[in-house]
C-alpha cells in the first residue's frame, strides 16, 4: 500500500528502492513527483496527519483504475513534521508507455491533493497551525445534517 515515513521523506533511498524494483521488469517509463516543503509566509515547514484506513482505500481505488493499463502506482507520504526544503510526498508511476505515465501522474497528483485523508498544518514557532486556507472538504465526509 502507501508508505508512511515519520518525518522527511529520503528521496534518494525511496526513488532508488522502486527503480531497483521495477526497472528489470520490462516497463518503459518510471515518472516520480517529489514534493517539497516551500519557505513561504514564515513557516518553518509543515505537518501531517493521516487516516490510514481512508488512504489505504483511496490508493487501491487508484490501482485499480490503473491495472487495466499494465500501471503500477507508487506513494509515499510523510507523516508528522517535515521542515522547509525537504520532500513531504513523492509519488511514482511505472508504465510500458511514457505518455501513459505522465498522463497518470499528473491526474494522480491532482486527486490526491484533493481526496486524500491527511491533513496539513503550518509549523509556526514551533507549533502546529491547521492549513485551512490551503485544504479541501474530503468528498463524502463531514458532519451530518
Amino acid at each position: 500500500m502507501v508508505e508512511i515515513y515519520n518525518g522527511a521523506l529520503n528521496v534518494e533511498e525511496i526513488l532508488n528502492s522502486w527503480y531497483k524494483k521495477y526497472s528489470l521488469k520490462n516497463y518503459g517509463a518510471f515518472i516520480t513527483f517529489v514534493g517539497i516543503v516551500r519557505d513561504e509566509n514564515g513557516i518553518e515547514g509543515l505537518s501531517f496527519d493521516i487516516y490510514e484506513p481512508i488512504l489505504n482505500s483511496w490508493f487501491k481505488e487508484w490501482q485499480k483504475k490503473v491495472e487495466e493499463q499494465d500501471v503500477v502506482l507508487l506513494m509515499a507520504h510523510s507523516l508528522g513534521d517535515v521542515a522547509n526544503h525537504h520532500s513531504s510526498y513523492i509519488a511514482g508511476v511505472v508504465s510500458p508507455k511514457r505518455r501513459v505515465a505522465l498522463e497518470i501522474v499528473d491526474e494522480f497528483v491532482e486527486d490526491f491533493k484533493q481526496k486524500a485523508p491527511i491533513w496539513k498544518y503550518d509549523i509556526v514557532n514551533g507549533k502546529r497551525v491547521y492549513a485551512k486556507e490551503r485544504s479541501y472538504k474530503l468528498p463524502g465526509f463531514g458532519l451530518l445534517k
